[in-house]
């Protein structure tokens, strides 16, 4: 519940709607409350007197509050569909707001298929919790108040029974509602579970099927599904045992009403039609109480979803603008300076990064060689402060980058990612999402400077040719072009380039870095290639999260070990 009452922030724009919603609520309850006392007056005092002129008096009030309340049941429920799709809608997108605010160390405590559950499953179960509260959920316990206290004042030796019942009934109903919200939190993370294994399944379809690991895939996900149906059903079966029991109780209490009540009758100290209203009201009661069983699946559900919207509220994003960084600072002429920068990701054990030092003058090219593991894109990600380093600093132009604001540094840096990755749209918009306002021209510069102009020109639609999910319809070097094409689009001060030449052949790869040389741009670039590092200004070579050497090429081939066994590893026959 408390987290539920922590989302009910959403609530307050809707303030109006909730109360037209609730004040119809109350008098659709009030009609009910009444009803039976109307139909005790049309037996008592009509029937039982033979007056039909009492029967038509109190039938024809009894007809009108049910189509007055009738027709607010209608306007409750527009009201309420309001409020709740308007209260899912608002908390989706600020959830969405929240994750894109994100640091990558925050996005690691979150696997993708938990948030895409969170900000889809788990709100629309809120969002449907919402409606219901309005519509149904408050009137179930207040009638089952209200009908007690109805009961007490017509005949209170008849209704005391109910005194005894209903509060035992309560205390089970709030036991019950305890154990499951346990059992339904445990339902959402095999949710989870199960989506995470959907997800890498549809994004590696084509993997599966060269490595024929399709029963693998499905043994992997019948085990997830069978623990998410396991859970499941022990959360239903707890619930679906509450309303038996509470129909049992309740029942009996009708027989114990029933009997007193005609023993009553006989001794003239109750007339018919009370036992007639006390009857119906606990009969209504009944009827309330049978709905109890789906509230404290919705409840326990809710409070269960409540709780994992907010773990991602409450995460404090650990990459912000310092308060006193300066809104005047940009990239001028993109001189990059690391200076004995260490850095370990959270849940390492060791740093990736150990003492890296180096200087790179504005427009230079810098090659990065190592092996795998050996901190090369995790040294990429401090310059435009995606993570911050552990130890030491990382100058652009000479000032600390903390000092940036994030939104200017980054705006001034092209990154090209290891795995290019491209969005569902034409191949016009996936240049421009680099630079929202870029004209026609800039897209075309772009795009020839990054060697991907001659194949837009061969398909169907050209630059308005579609581009399936992640580029699934392009090939590895056109995926890897249109993402450098995207970086270019914004004439960058600093340009990373991760590893984003490796499907380009000799030549294409020759022409993309004689056309950046244009962009005056600072330009890192990751690669395995000696012949990139042969054009490099600088090149500096990890080993395990150290720089064991930096300078030109030709310095190195001659002073360091692994340099020129790499070299002649891809140039054996020249070496030779």
């Amino acid at each position: 519940m408390k987290d539920m009452r922590k989302l009910a922030f959403f609530l307050k724009p809707y303030k109006l709607p909730i109360a037209v919603a609730l004040f119809l609520m109350l008098f659709e309850l009030a009609v009910e409350l009444i009803q039976p006392l109307l139909m005790a007056k049309i037996i008592d005092e009509g029937v039982l007197q033979k007056d039909l002129r009492v029967v038509y008096l109190w039938g024809s009030i009894l007809v009108g509050v049910s189509i007055l309340a009738f027709i607010g049941g209608i306007v409750n429920s527009y009201a309420a569909a309001h409020v709740s799709q308007g209260f899912g809608f608002d908390m989706r997108k600020s959830l969405f707001h929240k994750v894109q605010s994100y640091s990558f160390t925050n996005l690691d405590k979150f696997p993708a298929s938990s948030l895409i559950t969170r900000l889809t499953g788990d709100v629309t179960i809120l969002q449907n919790t919402v409606f219901m509260g309005l519509r149904i959920m408050m009137r179930a316990p207040l009638l089952v108040i209200g009908g007690t206290v109805m009961a007490l004042l017509v005949n209170a030796k008849l209704a005391f029974i109910l005194l005894i019942t209903i509060p035992i009934l309560v205390y089970f109903l709030f036991w019950i509602m305890g154990r499951a919200g346990r059992l339904f939190r445990e339902v959402q993370s095999r949710l989870d579970t199960v989506n995470g294994i959907m997800r890498e399944n549809l994004n590696g379809m084509r993997l599966i099927k060269a490595f024929i690991r399709q029963d693998f895939e499905n043994t992997r996900f019948r085990h997830a599904t069978e623990r998410l149906k396991e859970k499941t059903e022990a959360s239903l079966r707890l619930i679906e045992t509450t309303l038996p029991i509470l129909l049992f109780v309740l029942n009996i209490g009708v027989i114990v009403i029933l009997w007193f009540g005609s023993q009553q009758i006989i001794s003239g100290d109750a007339q018919v039609g009370e036992v007639v209203a006390i009857v119906n009201y606990v009969t209504r009661i009944t009827a309330s109480f049978s709905v109890f069983s789906w509230l404290i699946m919705a409840m326990s559900r809710a409070g269960a979803s409540a709780q994992r919207l907010n773990e991602v509220f409450s995460t404090n994003i650990d990459l912000l603008d310092l308060e006193d960084g300066d809104e005047s600072c940009e990239i001028k002429v993109g001189s990059v300076e690391f200076c004995q920068v260490s850095f370990q990701y959270p849940a390492a054990a060791t740093h990736v990064l150990q003492n890296i030092s180096f200087v790179v003058k504005p427009g230079e090219t810098v090659a990065i060689l190592g092996g795998t593991g050996s901190g090369k894109t995790s040294l990429f990600q401090l310059i435009p402060r995606l993570y911050d380093p552990d130890g030491g600093k990382v100058l652009i132009d000479g000032t600390d980058v903390k000092k940036f604001k994030l939104d200017t540094l980054r705006k001034q840096i092209g990154v090209v990612p290891q795995e290019a990755h491209l969005f569902t749209g034409s191949i016009r918009e996936n240049i421009a999402w680099g630079k929202e306002e870029a004209t026609d021209e800039e897209i075309l510069t772009a795009a020839k400077d990054a060697q991907i102009h001659g194949t837009i020109e061969t398909l169907p639609k050209r630059y308005e040719t579609m581009v399936g999910q992640k580029g699934v319809n392009l090939s590895g070097g056109q995926k890897q072009r249109l993402s450098i094409a995207r970086a270019l689009v914004r004439r960058p001060k600093i340009l990373l380039l991760d590893d984003s030449t490796s499907a380009l052949d000799a030549n294409t790869e020759s022409r993309l870095l004689e056309a950046l040389e244009k962009y005056q741009c600072t330009t890192f670039i990751i690669t395995q290639k000696i012949i990139t590092a042969k054009s490099a200004d600088l090149v500096l070579l990890l080993d395990n999260g150290v720089l064991i050497a930096q300078g030109s090429h030709e310095e190195l081939l001659r002073s360091e070990p692994l340099y020129k066994s790499i070299f002649e590893s891809q140039y054996r026959e020249e070496a030779l």
